[in-house]
């Protein structure tokens, strides 16, 4: 195919390139980090926050992007490429399209630097390592998403990564903080206790973001095998793996329930239960039909309810506190 047969990357191309509506998945972690560090450390550096929004916006443009064109080049089946990947029914340069990701990656990385600036050394380590594995999910000669390993890193890496590095840029006191000294002595101070609760709070977006990959990966499970990505419901086998799924969005809500027996949550919190019937109804109706263009969105749609109400109630407890302290103080100024 010659350079004139490629198509231009119009808006609506782009859009369905990065995956646009998927997006919204992403931004429930890092509103809920933004928020957890107000909550829970009394802080909001809104340079900070701005700095990592547009850069963990161009990390997910990047992933997007760059994950077809790395499956348009390993794909083995014909009707794959024919009807699903972009790069191929679009007719799109994947040199052109591999440039417009990486540019996203610079700026998201420029960014980083200077966060880490702002923040500590140990952020350059924290966000490579996740850099890393965005790079090598689908990159290298044995791709990790060609692994039973998708569902163990993309929820980690997306889910608790987010809410983690989200929190950490705001915080007053540093959980993690690198230090070099003269004579090559390197101190590294650790706080285990917010590190154990930072590991809490994040679990259920990590949970539930590993559940929409485990999710796509059972829709996907013929196809991936004609094109040898051999994920994990490949190795549980579908029938299992979809018994196995409804333990998933169940294990995220049990750890949101004992974040707020360790006090790290508001009891506001439990107000997430109410959403018990929808987040039952979304689970049953992919058990019963595992469909990429209709059940598949069962599990974003449970990721975005939790996400998005878990976000509200922290939002909706700051500004109560909020009126509570201006009711008292106004209280006390008419005394």
């Amino acid at each position: 195919m010659t350079k004139k047969d490629y198509a231009k990357i119009t808006w609506p191309i782009f859009f369905q390139l990065i995956s646009l509506p998927q997006k919204l998945t992403g931004l429930m972690p890092l509103l809920f980090g933004f928020a957890y560090a107000q909550y829970a450390f009394g802080r909001i550096d809104w340079i900070n926050t701005l700095l990592y929004f547009v850069a963990q916006f161009c990390v997910a443009l990047f992933v997007s992007g760059f994950n077809h064109v790395q499956d348009f080049k390993k794909a083995k089946d014909s009707k794959y490429l024919e009807t699903t990947n972009i790069i191929s029914y679009r007719h799109l340069n994947p040199k052109h399209v591999l440039y417009l990701m990486f540019s996203f990656l610079l700026i998201a990385c420029s960014i980083g630097i200077i966060l880490v600036f702002r923040t500590n050394l140990i952020l350059l380590f924290i966000g490579g390592a996740a850099i890393f594995v965005a790079i090598f999910y689908t990159a290298g000669p044995i791709p990790l998403s060609r692994l039973p390993l998708g569902e163990m890193l993309s929820g980690p890496v997306e889910g608790f990564g987010t809410v983690f590095i989200a929190s950490f840029i705001n915080m007053p006191y540093l959980p993690i903080f690198l230090s070099f000294h003269s004579e090559w002595i390197v101190n590294l101070t650790v706080n285990l206790a917010v590190l154990f609760q930072l590991l809490l709070v994040g679990l259920p977006f990590a949970i539930l973001d590993s559940t929409v990959m485990f999710a796509d990966n059972i829709c996907d499970l013929k196809q991936d095998i004609k094109n040898e990505r051999y994920t994990l419901p490949f190795y549980l086998e579908k029938k299992k793996a979809v018994q196995i799924y409804p333990f998933w969005p169940s294990t995220a809500l049990l750890f949101i329930l004992i974040s707020v027996i360790f006090n790290y949550l508001p009891i506001w919190s439990l107000l997430v239960l109410l959403l018990l019937p929808w987040i039952i109804k979304n689970t049953h109706a992919f058990m019963q039909f595992q469909d990429k263009a209709t059940t598949f969105k069962s599990a974003i749609n449970n990721l975005l309810m939790i996400g998005a109400a878990q976000v509200l109630i922290i939002v909706a407890f700051l500004l109560f506190l909020n009126c509570q302290i201006k009711c008292s103080t106004t209280l006390k100024n008419i005394s």
